[in-house]
């Protein structure tokens, strides 16, 4: 594929993941909220969530979900982003709380939270596969949202570099699980660890 090609794909598939975000332009709704999490399948480490308002402007090409990236393109576009948007917000929760209440609800938790430190009300709110009855906002919750809406998309990326950065920092003072490779998913390295040295403080016990 040409260069000319690949920008050609990038700009169409950019296309595709506005339309969410512009039929509710068009419905008057100015600022629309992705939002998205990442961490709840591993065993250690929190659940990370994002949540971004994107201008209606928005053409950074190449956001996508944060899963079919390579780690170099996440990095390039988790600054892009923070740059382009209106505002975004992380949210989290540790992991006493997701042994406390489950994983579900201690993502809910972290999403509504990032919901509410936007510094710009949203008019709606896209999430990826979930709703938050907590939050009062019109909300649509989108199944594969991350590979569906622009905005998701961007949360997703956003979440995903913040928690894996945090993890390589873990791995420092957590050493033993190999959480700067497996960022705490239950990978054979990661078990093997769990054999020898036991759970560590940023373990999930109600993972074990």
């Amino acid at each position: 594929m040409t260069k000319a090609e690949r920008l050609e794909k990038q700009k169409l598939r950019l296309e595709e993941m506005l339309r969410c975000e512009r039929e509710l332009w068009a419905q008057g709704m100015d600022y629309i909220a992705g939002v998205d999490e990442v961490g709840r399948g591993p065993l250690a480490g929190p659940v990370v969530t994002a949540a971004v308002i994107l201008p209606k402007d928005f053409s950074l090409l190449g956001v996508d979900d944060s899963k079919k990236l390579s780690e170099k393109r996440r990095d390039e576009l988790f600054d892009r982003i923070k740059e382009a948007a209106i505002c975004y917000a992380i949210g989290r929760r540790e992991p006493d709380r997701i042994d406390e209440i489950n994983i579900l609800e201690a993502t809910k938790e972290a999403m509504a939270d990032a919901i509410n430190s936007l510094s710009v009300k949203p008019d709606f709110v896209l999430i990826d596969a979930l709703t938050l009855k907590t939050v009062g906002i019109p909300q649509r919750g989108i199944i594969k949202g991350d590979a569906t809406s622009v905005s998701i998309a961007a949360a997703s990326i956003l979440a995903k570099v913040t928690r894996d950065r945090e993890m390589l920092e873990m791995a420092k003072l957590y050493p033993g699980y190999s959480f700067e490779s497996n960022k705490g998913y239950g990978t054979a390295a990661h078990y093997e660890g769990l054999k020898k040295l036991g759970p560590c403080p940023i373990h999930r016990n109600s993972f074990l």
